[in-house]
């Protein structure tokens, strides 16, 4: 990237604090269990014992993300019953929390192609056609996959534990509820192709 002219002296306009980048980052990855609850909302958990389990934390640690993710309007309660029991909250992603999905997609996929020696355990494909989703920063306008149009799918070449914890080479998740959003200059989930 280039600096227009304006801007090529560094030292004559410190961001600090003015940076959207580092308000995300003090926002979502203060600490990894705020993102990971993201990231589970989006595979479909809505239930605070399931982020517990499926997170691998503790209580507090979720409860201390999940007010943190409240009150940023990121996820929102939904309040439930179940019969014989005391009301209880699920939580799902808002607008704000639907429009993560970029920077999910985006940190999964360098995982899978510098952390996962060539055998990411999931892919991420268009439900309807099986191609692959790919996060790519592109000039407006770009279509956006929407986070319904998703299937999440074992990965064939994943390791053999995975795979025989789920059950074999056909476990599928398709991903939540679909959102109209503008990004507003964060990448757009593009399919590939």
């Amino acid at each position: 990237m280039n600096f227009e002219e304006r801007l090529r002296d560094r030292d004559a306009w410190p961001i600090g604090d003015e940076c959207s980048a580092r308000r995300v980052l003090d926002l979502l990855l203060g600490t990894k269990t705020a993102f990971l609850v993201v990231r589970e909302c989006f595979y479909g958990t809505t239930r605070f014992d399931d982020f517990v389990a499926r997170i691998g934390t503790s209580a507090p640690a979720v409860s201390r993300a999940i007010t943190q993710l409240k009150a940023a309007q990121i996820i929102t309660p939904v309040a439930y019953r179940e019969a014989g029991s005391r009301p209880r909250d699920e939580y799902r992603l808002t607008k704000a929390g639907e429009d993560l999905l970029p920077i999910l997609l985006s940190l999964t996929q360098w995982g899978d192609t510098y952390l996962q020696e060539g055998h990411p355990p999931l892919a991420f494909v268009e439900a309807d056609t099986g191609r692959p989703i790919r996060v790519r920063v592109t000039a407006e306008p770009a279509p956006e996959t929407a986070s319904e149009d998703i299937e999440i799918r074992l990965n064939p070449d994943a390791r053999p534990q995975l795979a025989a914890a789920t059950g074999g080479a056909h476990a599928h998740r398709t991903f939540g509820v679909r959102r109209s959003t503008d990004h507003g200059g964060v990448p757009a989930a593009d399919s590939a192709g």
